[in-house]
């Protein structure tokens, strides 16, 4: 029996319930196709049901049973055995099959169940798959097959010489599978869903102190139970051309440009690399140029900000004051400091198919486009436009070290496991990761200061949302341009009158409370706009929810959810966390004079799909942007960057 998945309250996340099949044993069949072309009419085959039958025959032995329509509704049941004398070899089979409460609210992380195909036969040890008919094909479900799968039985028989059996010389028990408890919060989950709307997009929220994911959502999602049973040719083809991608994981796999979401992590690198402090101010006209160059590099108020200090720029997230600084930097110290907090790789989150991201470098750009870096491309880089490509994930992640001040843990979805037979749960130790910014504690601090004015003081980007929090919040807005402005424009086009494909991302990123942080999220709508109207109030409901236990800062879409409404049925025996029995401490990075670990490959990645009966699809590739944000080429008056010595 296949172990369970609850979340970390003991809420069922999958599970196994009483199904019934029509089966056929071919060695009792004279006539197959006779047989087949009888039966359709009588129980409603599809096509799809014939051909996963055929599929299915072809790996079983021919004096057992096949499946040939699964998941029988009563009525189906009743209809075929009304009619059974007309059909020998024919059965009813009672069995179990896999459901999933939160249906499409969970399924890019819980993934699902299918058929065991070729591909996958290829990969496994079928010892361990016989009498086995499905195998984890996505999610919580793929990565942590072995666990859930348990061992299965066996009985020595003798047979004849055709492989019938004659009769029983022993049995050998098998072992259920290991339930596991994640550490995701389903009501938080649900909270994060509704909070979204009508919006395409992710969130994802981490406990800094352990790294366990409290929340990852992927908006739209798909309902799991069709691809349990079979999915149909057309039921699959229509997910695959939606618009919409709801197969598509935007938390895990989507790559995106993190706007003024950088701009926290810029600031702890003009700081750590001595290039600004709290005191550092910026003149800000609404318009920056390198020096020698007529090029514009525009502020997203056009008539600037005037004179700005290290925490107004972060308050009012002026753009300005992050070109000065990225020119003052440069490419290789940006890369090097960003680095640490997890940009350009993937976070190690036990489901599968993360995308590493992409962390811009010079040595990246000569090896993946032949091509020297340019001054303009660091100016892009330094508000988070350009070549950058970040997860969701990955932007939750960065926000969890900068909220345990350089310190973190990597990111995981289990808690603990659980032996169905004996009840005895075994919890996960936390993966500690290696601390950095020792002996510069005020680096931190300083950024964490600024950050909560965006949300506590007026003129901060986020103010609406953070003003009445009965918490402290660090948190910073982000507006990624997917289309710029040529040279000679002056004035952004509208939202509503800019086509959807070409509208900004919405972006934001905090932690709560800033004093003892308990969580760190992300929040991304797809062409939604700006980070500070759209995304900041997704957050705050979810850390509402998660700090209080209710939403205080509610949308009229929470406010029309009734508390009942939202999942808190707790089917499972697990009664809270079991504390690990150890908790590694977290590395320190080198001292200086000692030898760094290798530096990390920040190379953007590229995924092979699986076969598509996983039901992954591969992202679409993320078109180059243009404009005075966005700018991939450099302006012909530039000279390309000295290489450095």
């Amino acid at each position: 029996v296949r172990g369970l998945i609850y979340d970390r309250n003991g809420t069922l996340l999958a599970q196994n319930r009483p199904s019934f099949n029509l089966e056929i044993t071919r060695d009792q069949v004279d006539d197959l196709d006779a047989l087949l072309r009888d039966l359709a009419p009588v129980m409603s085959l599809t096509p799809g049901d014939l051909a996963r039958f055929k599929d299915r025959a072809r790996k079983t032995p021919r004096f057992r049973g096949v499946a040939l329509k699964t998941n029988l509704t009563p009525e189906e049941v009743a209809h075929f055995e009304s009619n059974r004398f007309a059909f020998t070899g024919v059965d009813i089979a009672a069995g179990l099959t896999r459901n999933y409460p939160l249906a499409a609210q969970a399924s890019h992380l819980i993934g699902y169940v299918g058929g065991i195909s070729e591909a996958d036969y290829s990969k496994l040890d079928e010892r361990l798959y016989q009498g086995v008919n499905v195998i984890g094909k996505l999610g919580i479900e793929k990565s942590h097959e072995e666990e859930l799968r348990g061992t299965p039985g066996a009985r020595i028989v003798e047979a004849n010489a055709a492989g019938r059996p004659l009769r029983e010389l022993e049995q050998r028990p098998g072992q259920p599978g290991r339930n596991l408890y994640l550490t995701l919060d389903a009501k938080l989950q649900q909270v994060a869903e509704l909070a979204l709307g009508d919006l395409d997009g992710a969130v994802a929220a981490i406990d800094p102190q352990t790294g366990e994911v409290l929340a990852l959502v992927s908006k739209p999602g798909f309902d799991p139970e069709p691809f349990v049973g079979g999915i149909s040719n057309k039921q699959y083809r229509a997910l695959l051309n939606d618009p919409d991608r709801p197969l598509y994981n935007r938390a895990l796999q989507g790559t995106y440009p993190p706007g003024s979401t950088i701009k926290p992590f810029m600031s702890y690198a003009g700081l750590a690399n001595d290039e600004a402090t709290q005191d550092t101010h910026a003149y800000c006209s609404g318009t920056f140029y390198l020096p020698n160059s007529s090029r514009k590099y525009r502020c997203h108020k056009r008539t600037g900000h005037g004179t700005v200090d290290f925490r107004g720029a972060m308050a009012r997230s002026c753009d300005v004051f992050f070109y000065q600084l990225a020119m003052n930097l440069g490419i290789d110290r940006i890369t090097s400091s960003l680095g640490k907090f997890g940009f350009g790789r993937a976070t190690g989150v036990d489901i599968p198919h993360e995308r590493n991201g992409l962390l811009p470098s010079r040595e990246w750009k000569v090896r993946a486009r032949k091509e020297a870096w340019f001054p303009g491309e660091t100016l892009n880089i330094g508000i988070g436009q350009g070549y950058w490509q970040v997860t969701p994930l990955q932007m939750a992640q960065a926000t969890a070290r900068l909220a345990m001040r350089g310190g973190g843990y990597e990111p995981h979805m289990v808690h603990a496991y659980e032996d169905p037979l004996t009840g005895a749960v075994t919890g996960v130790t936390p993966t500690a990761l290696q601390r950095f910014g020792v002996g510069r504690a005020q680096d931190f601090e300083t950024v964490v200061s600024s950050m909560e004015s965006v949300m506590h003081e007026a003129g901060g980007t986020a103010y609406r949302v953070g003003k009445d929090a009965p918490y402290r919040i660090a948190g910073k807005t982000g507006t990624a341009q997917v289309a710029g402005l040529s040279q000679t424009e002056e004035d952004a086009p509208t939202l509503e009158s800019t086509p959807k494909r070409l509208r900004d991302h919405a972006w934001f990123m905090a932690f709560a409370p800033t004093d003892k942080p308990r969580i760190a999220i992300a929040v991304f709508a797809e062409h939604a706009g700006h980070g500070g109207s759209v995304a900041a109030p997704v957050a705050r409901q979810v850390m509402d929810q998660y700090l209080l236990g209710r939403v205080v800062y509610a949308t009229a879409t929470l406010a029309a959810t009734p508390d009942e409404a939202l999942t808190t049925d707790s089917g499972g025996s697990f009664e809270g966390y079991v504390a690990p029995d150890e908790v590694v401490a977290a590395p320190v990075e080198p001292a200086l004079g000692e030898a760094a670990p290798a530096p990390v490959d920040s190379t953007a990645d590229a995924i092979d799909a699986p076969d598509p009966e996983s039901g992954f699809v591969t992202p679409l590739a993320t078109p180059p942007t243009t404009g005075d944000a966005g700018e991939r080429l450099p302006p012909d008056d530039e000279p390309p960057a000295k290489p450095t010595p």
